[in-house]
């Protein structure tokens, strides 16, 4: 070995020397096509690369080996040593914005509170290239001055910064509210589509390059998409409150900062997360010296000496400004109606001069054709906006104050636009005004808004109220209203990471108790698994809790969702988690009633063993006396007793049921449908024990004998007292004896002295008054009056029989149908209540032939219930004897039929309601029965 070689081989081995460092070794399998095209063909170096195998690839990896790694990783990594690094959790790079598309925009997180933003990020060494110092430093004071006036002013139409500029060696950062896309994402990805064939083409403007006239190109679509394309689909919706929200912007710039924008392009229009479009790009704009708006005033125009970078995008510049330097605040609108036709022709402007100015001129010839091709081929609805935006002569282009007026812009009095611009508005309020925002308008207004948006506006708002406990309560109600219209998937993936969240962590008081009264339409939407693994647990947790307005929820929210709750949970823990409850408010009738509507609720699913030890335990324990839930224990019971699997043993029914219901049946507050409800249940558990125990003796051998009594049911109905009956225009007067009364009662007297001839006379008289006067009694002296010769054997007979008194017709009884002044042959047949249903009497019936002795209006004559006749000549009198009485006031003048006949001994001792009612205000003396009306 020489002497050189021995020097490289000491030298190698230390490390200090990496120059010496033998090379790494590099494995080829298989050379690259790119590598092998690259290969010079002819030379030294095709000598050489012939002579070494593999050479090519070799060098290849040596060079990116040793000289391109750290580079890589710069540009990979660029915010690495920027300050803002500090605050923000930076991620991967969506889009891009600005002139130029010079600013980079990333996903972040705010560390201080996890919140959803962007970083947008400058890379000076971009100027480096560019630029010399002097330009330099002016662009980047231009970049600086943008972001610093943006957060200045604060506008809700413009892009919202959260965090000012941070700068470092090598970049420029600052924080902004989440974007989406660049408007100019949106269209290169919409232009790099493929055309539909048999949809509209795009209008392509001509000529499109600076050679000789040709045919006009067809539009075609690309193969590759442009760096950083972003699928979205607007809504026509979207598109006219985009523009309205755009207008909104530019009205501020031009009437509040007397400033135009200059540089209106998609680049500078970003639109968020939530759908939003905002405006951004202050780099160029120009003060209006004047007051007058609409006044024009110089500017720059597009040249080739300075870079594209540093002035407004040509194909969106008004020709005014771009011919003859100078421009207005109706530039702007020409900006703004070029972005309007480039998103009806799929992405595509009217003007694409690929930055040459000698084009924009030519092109702007065409301007005229091509936006009238556009047009035949739009909708109808843009037929007036694009041709008066994109007119040359600014004077005939609409202001930001008259834009609202084109049609297509008419959407501020839409109830979908209202709805999406009151929430813009809302976010930026109070907390106390956010909280009633989505209490009580919020909900009503997502009905209007579309699906899609309601999922990208709204619920990121919503979305980041929840990380604030005060506002929990209120965002939920809007939140459990996207619940109830979005399929199991959405929820799944969109809802409820952020519900599950709120219940695995503290919660205050209103938070449960909203979770629990919506705790149905969360499992309805989510799955069995995460029902019983999240929201069951709470609502157990709940029913354990010691807080009353959380036991009235988790009972509402048990009634709502037992269907979810399998068998075995609903034995074991949940009747007895209600008995403890109860427990705790024995005498709360909000939460009886509840614990009974739980109850009525589970009670098909149950078993004979929870209820004889849960449910029948925890009803006794009940603080009876409020109508409604007796009633509703009433039922509960009827049901427990009809369904024979519960098995409820008649001991407990003698012993516990019947002891806790009986003192209720005296209750003064029931009605009369509940009263009756609570006699039925113990009649039918006295029967069931009736039952039991005459099986059970018959089956003991014990002779049980049959009794004859009267059912209580079937008493119950008779022994209602009949409700008091008046006679309208009666007056009761006071009674005498007649004769033929007093001879009947000394004929009785002397019945018992007097033979047996002269009995049977006596007999046979009193057959003949009765078939003469109606009586039903044909057997027995005692059954034609009232029975209490026994009881009172020193009364009067007469004082037993009720004389049948005179009643007068009074004179309003002249108008009565069929009734004619001063007589009875006109009065018309009707039916008393004492007489059967099939019989019916004419009113003179019991009337006596009129007489014409005129008596005083209001006194009787003799014995008689009086009414004045309405006649001065004669007038209708009663007849004075005792058989029409019972048409009116008796029940033992009926003609017996069916049953009726069979006991009108027992019965007509008693009398009628009416009798009954007439007898208590009369007197035990000589004097019949006084009643006034």
């Amino acid at each position: 070995m020489s002497s050189y070689s021995q020097l490289v081989s000491t030298l190698s081995q230390n490390k200090e020397f990496t120059m010496f460092q033998p090379l790494p070794q590099v494995e080829v399998d298989e050379i690259p096509d790119e590598i092998t095209k690259e290969m010079p063909k002819t030379g030294p170096f095709a000598v050489l690369a012939n002579t070494i195998p593999h050479a090519a690839a070799i060098f290849t990896k040596m060079k990116n080996t040793l000289l391109g790694t750290n580079i890589e990783k710069m540009n990979s990594q660029p915010l690495e040593y920027n300050p803002i690094m500090a605050k923000f959790e930076v991620q991967e790079e969506v889009c891009n914005a600005g002139p130029g598309q010079i600013w980079r925009v990333h996903d972040a997180l705010r560390k201080e509170d996890a919140m959803e933003c962007s970083v947008f990020m400058f890379d000076k060494r971009v100027v480096d290239k560019l630029y010399r110092p002097k330009r330099k430093q002016l662009m980047l004071d231009c970049l600086k001055n943008c972001v610093h006036e943006l957060q200045e002013l604060a506008h809700p139409k413009m892009l919202e910064i959260l965090h000012p500029l941070e700068e470092s060696t090598y970049t420029v950062a600052f924080a902004t509210e989440r974007i989406y896309a660049s408007l100019h994402n949106i269209l290169a990805w919409h232009e790099s589509c493929p055309i539909d064939p048999e949809g509209p083409f795009p209008v392509i403007p001509n000529p499109n390059h600076l050679g000789p006239p040709t045919v006009e190109p067809m539009p075609t679509s690309s193969t590759t998409r442009p760096p950083f394309a972003r699928e979205y689909h607007f809504l026509d919706i979207e598109i006219r409150h985009g523009f309205h929200q755009i207008s909104e912007a530019l009205q501020y710039m031009h009437l509040t900062m007397r400033k135009m924008h200059r540089n209106v392009c998609p680049s500078n229009i970003l639109v968020t997360r939530r759908g939003v479009w905002k405006l951004f790009g202050l780099e160029f704009a120009e003060p209006i010296p004047s007051d007058d708006p609409l006044n024009f005033l110089s500017v720059p125009q597009w040249s080739y000496k300075v870079a594209r970078i540093c002035q407004p995008h040509l194909d969106y510049m008004a020709p005014e400004t771009q011919m003859r330097g100078h421009g207005s605040t109706l530039a702007d609108m020409y900006s703004l109606g070029m972005i309007l036709a480039a998103i009806f022709n799929q992405g595509r402007p009217l003007i694409n001069t690929n930055f040459n100015p000698i084009l924009y001129v030519k092109q702007m010839e065409q301007l005229d054709r091509n936006v009238a091709a556009l047009v035949s081929r739009a909708p109808d609805c843009l037929h007036e906006a694009l041709p008066r935006l994109l007119d040359r002569d600014p004077q005939n282009r609409p202001t930001t104050q008259l834009m609202p007026l084109i049609t297509y812009f008419k959407c501020a009095n839409e109830p979908p636009v209202q709805a999406l611009e009151a929430l813009d508005v809302a976010i930026h309020k109070s907390a106390s005004a956010r909280c009633e925002y989505y209490v009580d308008q919020l909900p009503s207004s997502l009905a209007y808004i579309p699906k899609k948006l309601r999922w990208l506006n709204v619920w990121p708002v919503l979305q980041a109220e929840f990380k604030m406990s005060d506002m929990i309560p209120s965002v939920l109600k809007p939140t459990f209203w996207l619940v109830n219209e979005c399929t199991p998937e959405e929820f799944a993936d969109v809802i409820y990471p952020t519900i599950r969240k709120v219940i695995y962590s503290p919660r205050a008081i209103p938070i449960t108790v909203v979770l629990l009264e919506n705790l149905h339409i969360l499992t309805k939407k989510c799955t069995q698994e995460v029902a019983l693994n999240d929201l069951i647990p709470m609502l157990f947790n709940s029913l354990d809790c010691n807080l009353y307005q959380i036991q009235i929820a988790a009972l509402i929210a048990l009634q709502n969702v037992s269907d979810v709750i399998p068998d075995d949970i609903m034995y074991e823990s949940v009747v007895v988690k209600v008995k403890n409850l109860l427990d705790k408010n024995t005498g709360d009738v909000k939460i009886i009633n509840l614990v009974l509507g739980v109850f009525e609720k589970i009670l098909p699913r149950l078993d004979s063993t929870s209820i004889l030890n849960y449910v029948v335990p925890t009803i006794l324990n009940m603080r009876l006396g409020n109508p409604d839930v007796i009633n509703r224990i009433v039922r509960l019971y009827k049901a427990i007793i009809t369904e024979e699997k519960f098995g409820l043993t008649c001991d407990v029914m003698a012993t516990e049921l019947i002891p806790k219901l009986a003192p209720q049946s005296v209750n003064p507050n029931l009605n009369v449908d509940q009263f009756n409800n609570l006699i039925e249940i113990l009649y039918d558990m006295l029967e069931n024990i009736e039952r039991y125990q005459r099986h059970r003796l018959k089956t003991e051998g014990a002779s049980a004998p049959g009794s004859n009594r009267r059912k209580i049911r079937q008493m119950s109905t008779e022994n209602v007292p009949a409700p008091p009956f008046n006679i309208p225009n009666l007056r009761v007067e006071q009674r005498k004896t007649s004769s033929a009364e007093n001879m009947v009662r000394r004929s009785s007297a002397a019945t018992v002295s007097q033979p047996a001839s002269v009995s049977g006379s006596v007999n046979a008289l009193r057959r003949l008054g009765q078939w003469i006067f109606g009586s039903n009694n044909s057997t027995n002296n005692d059954g034609n009056f009232l029975r209490v010769t026994s009881i009172l054997p020193s009364r009067r007979l007469s004082d037993n029989t009720l004389m049948t008194p005179k009643i007068r017709i009074a004179p309003s009884c002249a108008s009565s149908p069929g009734g004619t002044p001063g007589g009875t042959a006109g009065l018309p047949s009707r039916r008393h209540s004492s007489i059967g249903p099939q019989e019916r009497r004419l009113s003179t019936a019991n009337l006596s032939p009129p007489t014409h002795a005129r008596h005083p209006r209001g006194r009787g004559s003799g014995s008689s219930l009086s009414v004045p006749s309405t006649s001065r000549v004669g007038g209708g009198s009663m007849p004075n004897t005792s058989s029409s009485v019972p048409f009116l006031a008796t029940a033992s003048c009926r003609r017996p039929s069916g049953q009726e006949s069979q006991g009108g001994s027992q019965r007509g001792s008693q009398g009628s309601g009416i009798l009954s009612h007439m007898t208590i205000h009369g007197k035990p003396n000589n004097y019949g029965v006084h009643h006034l009306d």
